[in-house]
């Protein structure tokens, strides 16, 4: 894959939720919240606490990005058209979503190859849905976050803010 080579994570060929081809460069300079969402988990209810997030930071530069991922039990069997209609309908989502990747394995996406992967900065595999990346304004992963982290505990708006602030 050319995509592995990918100097920052604004380099990484994505597919957004409609199909269209995009990529993280269309954040450059924001904070983002890379977070690997399912639609059936029992985390699934963290969509309005991402939402909330969402809406309280991204007018100071926090962009959260929702990475539909079905390995972890089976939990996002749906197609791109349905994790959207559920996501805008039960959760009111409106961050950026984009299409069904895989964040472990022989298959895993290259920006999670590139950020988790062996060599990259926050290596180790993704334990879980629901997992949350924080990536700086300079396109550096700073930390993640597993599952049971609420996205809007202390621990991770303080990050969150942290990193807004540099």
């Amino acid at each position: 894959m050319s995509t592995a080579s990918a100097s920052t994570v604004y380099d990484h060929q994505l597919v957004d939720i409609d199909g269209e081809k995009t990529k993280l460069s269309t954040h450059q300079g924001k904070v983002m919240l890379l977070v690997n969402v399912a639609s059936r988990c029992g985390f699934t209810r963290q969509y309005k606490g991402l939402e909330e997030l969402h809406k309280t930071y991204k007018d100071k530069g926090l962009v959260v990005c929702g990475f539909p991922c079905n390995q972890f039990g089976g939990q996002e069997p749906g197609t791109e058209a349905e994790i959207k209609e559920f996501c805008s309908t039960k959760f009111g989502v409106s961050f950026p979503m984009y299409s069904k990747i895989d964040v472990n394995g022989p298959n895993r996406h290259p920006l999670y190859e590139s950020i988790i992967g062996e060599s990259g900065p926050l290596s180790g595999n993704v334990k879980w849905n629901f997992t949350k990346i924080l990536i700086g304004k300079d396109g550096k992963p700073i930390d993640r976050f597993g599952s049971m982290t609420s996205p809007t505990s202390k621990k991770l708006t303080k990050a969150i803010e942290a990193a807004l602030a540099k």
